[in-house]
């Protein structure tokens, strides 16, 4: 619930010739806005400018180190996977050749030398 609330009185019209000078500039004016002159290769850059550039530089940085981090979980996935599969292939084989050789001595005397 409002008990009060201010509100502009519009019985006189507004000063349309006052609203325009202050939203448009003059045509000279206009002409220079956009032809000014940069700043100087030694000048110091606007608090804006630098800010603007240290957001740019952390955005970049937080991009990389997400690919790399991505890049190495895909390679600590496809290196462990490679692991599992030769440690399976060098089991199978030394399983057979145990059983290829098992001479009914069980366990072989020459195993612990």
């Amino acid at each position: 619930m409002v008990k009060c609330a201010a509100v502009r009185d519009d019985s006189k019209p507004a000063d349309a010739e006052g609203a325009a000078r202050q939203v448009f500039m003059g045509e000279s004016d206009a002409s220079n806005f956009f032809s000014q002159k940069r700043r100087s290769r030694r000048s110091p850059k606007h608090y804006a400018e630098v800010q603007a550039e240290q957001r740019m530089k952390r955005a970049a940085s937080e991009r990389r180190r997400e690919y790399n981090e991505e890049q190495r979980d895909e390679y600590e996935n496809y290196l462990e996977e490679d692991r599992d599969e030769v440690n399976e292939r060098s089991r199978e084989t030394n399983e057979q050749l145990r059983e290829y050789h098992y001479d009914g001595l069980y366990p072989r005397f020459y195993w612990f030398h």
